[in-house]
Parts: structure tokens; C-alpha cells; sequence
């Protein structure tokens, strides 16, 4: 017992640095619960400098995932779809300066040139610009302008420049009127692949986009930007909506973009909400394609 009762015997000093000891320990624990020891140094993450370099870093992950599964094949950029233009990490407004351009009846001649229309960054451009492909006449004639600066010559090579342009566009054909002869013309393109085409344009009453072509069952996407450097949708199908409030069920099911399934949840939906007030309605509907919205709205409309 005198054994056990020595062990917790402590004289002065001890049992005064068993106190300090005991103290101290709390006054750490009080500090660590009521002290925040978190940085008060925070930037500004909303910063038009960290945006701009955010969008240009998502850009070009987008393009790296792209040329994962998309093969990339020499271009010429005055032809660029919109839809290609996703494809190579373009932005919307990248990809509408460059159409509004060509709408004038200009073409892209340069990297340079392209950049300056298009505006896309430096990192983005040297990423693709090892695929534009230009025309020989614009390469040769270049060389010209450099060893020969004289003002006629520019002046004739610019009348050239324009005419050989103006020669190219009128040389593009409507892809509506197109036959089947008319696109196997184009290499790659035999007679199940041009027939798969007509039908598909029949099925939707007409190409509204030239992006539709992408989406023909089996065609490659390297042929279809070769039909699409000699065909485009100059003029457009007269298109009559389907009112999504009165259509029938055979109606909306008749929509390449809405299968079965698709146009019964929105028939229920039709009739839970009695009327529908807008297309932007169908996106409320569990499962409902986000993605083709855009497309499925150019079928229908809600009045």
C-alpha cells in the first residue's frame, strides 16, 4: 500500500509544474478553438485578366479532347462551318465574326488575316493553324507581291484575287438541289452514301444548316466537309412549324429529332400544363435533349 501511495507523492515544485503544465495545455487548446488562423490575402477570382485566361485554357482542353477522337484534316479556313469551328475550339463570336466576314462576299488569305477577323488567341491559333490549308494562287501570288512591289502588279494581283474568288463562290452549288450523281462527284462519296443523303434531306423537308449534314447516318465527317466545300444551303426550305399545342401525336412524333419516347412525355406535359407558353417550356421535361433544343425548335413553335 506505501508502495502505491508513493507513486502519487510529489512535492512543491513538482506539483507546481503539474499546474504551469495543465495551464499551459489549456491556454494552447482556448487558442487553437478561438483563434482563425485562415489567410486574409484573397484575389479577386472575378478578375477580367483570370476570365479571359480561364476561357482560353477551357479552349484549348477542348480542342486536346477533340483531337483525342476527331481526326483533324488540312482546311481551308474561308470555308470554316460553324460547326467545325466548335470542333478546332472556336467561340461563338469567334465563329460569327468569320461568317459575317464571308457574308460579304470576303475570303481568308492569311494566319494572320484570320486571326485579325476572327480575333482567337495566339495559343488557340498556333494550335490550328498548322491545318489551313490555302489555295495555291493565293501562295504564289504572295511570293510575287514580296519580290516585286511595283503598284500594278498589286493592282492585278488583287483583280485576280477577286475574280478567282468570285469564280469559286459561284462554282458552290445548293446542297438542297443536289442529285445523287451530283455528290458522288465528291471522292468518298458512292451510291448507298448519296442516296442515305436525299433521304435524310427528305426527311427533314430540306438542310437549314449545312451543320446537318454531320448528322447523316455513316458519314464520315472528313467527306461531308469535302461536300460542304463544293455544296452549301443557299436557299433555304420554306419550313412550316408544328404548333406544339394543337400538333397530333404523328405529327411531333415525325420530327427527326423526337423519338417515341420524347413526344409521349411531351404530350404529358402538354396536358398536365393545359397550354404551353413557350418552347422553352420542353426543357423543364425529365430527360428532355438539351442539346438538340436549337434544332427541334426550328420544327415547332407554341401558340
Amino acid at each position: 500500500m506505501k508502495n502505491i501511495k508513493s507513486h502519487f507523492w510529489y512535492n512543491n515544485s513538482q506539483r507546481n509544474g503539474i499546474f504551469f503544465l495543465a495551464l499551459l495545455i489549456i491556454v494552447l487548446q482556448l487558442i487553437y478553438f478561438f483563434v482563425d488562423f485562415s489567410t486574409q490575402d484573397t484575389s479577386n477570382l472575378n478578375s477580367s485578366e483570370i476570365l479571359k485566361f480561364q476561357k482560353e485554357i477551357d479552349s484549348l482542353k477542348q480542342l486536346k479532347s477533340i483531337t483525342k477522337t476527331v481526326k483533324i484534316y488540312p482546311f481551308n479556313p474561308s470555308f470554316l462551318t460553324d460547326f467545325k469551328g466548335y470542333q478546332l475550339g472556336l467561340s461563338t463570336e469567334e465563329i460569327d465574326r468569320l461568317l459575317l466576314y464571308r457574308a460579304k462576299g470576303n475570303y481568308i488569305n492569311s494566319t494572320e488575316e484570320f486571326q485579325q477577323i476572327t480575333k482567337v488567341s495566339d495559343s488557340l491559333l498556333k494550335v490550328i493553324s498548322p491545318y489551313f490549308k490555302f489555295p495555291d494562287w493565293v501562295t504564289n501570288k504572295k511570293k510575287n507581291i514580296i519580290h516585286n512591289s511595283s503598284t500594278s502588279l498589286r493592282t492585278d494581283f488583287i483583280e485576280e484575287l477577286q475574280k478567282t474568288a468570285s469564280d469559286i463562290h459561284q462554282n458552290i452549288k445548293d446542297l438542297n438541289l443536289a442529285t445523287a450523281k451530283d455528290l458522288q462527284a465528291i471522292y468518298g462519296v458512292g451510291e448507298k452514301l448519296s442516296t442515305r443523303i436525299i433521304k435524310y434531306r427528305n426527311k427533314l423537308g430540306g438542310f437549314i444548316l449545312e451543320e446537318q449534314l454531320y448528322e447523316v447516318y455513316y458519314l464520315d465527317t472528313e467527306i461531308a466537309t469535302k461536300i460542304l466545300e463544293r455544296f452549301n444551303v443557299i436557299e433555304k426550305p420554306k419550313i412550316i412549324k408544328v404548333n406544339i399545342n394543337t400538333a397530333t401525336f404523328k405529327e411531333v412524333l415525325s420530327i427527326v429529332y423526337i423519338d417515341y419516347t420524347l413526344t409521349k412525355k411531351i404530350f404529358e406535359y402538354r396536358d398536365e400544363v393545359a397550354e404551353i407558353q413557350s418552347l422553352k417550356e420542353l426543357k423543364k421535361i425529365d430527360g428532355f435533349p438539351l442539346e438538340k433544343f436549337d434544332r427541334i425548335a426550328l420544327y415547332l413553335e407554341a401558340k
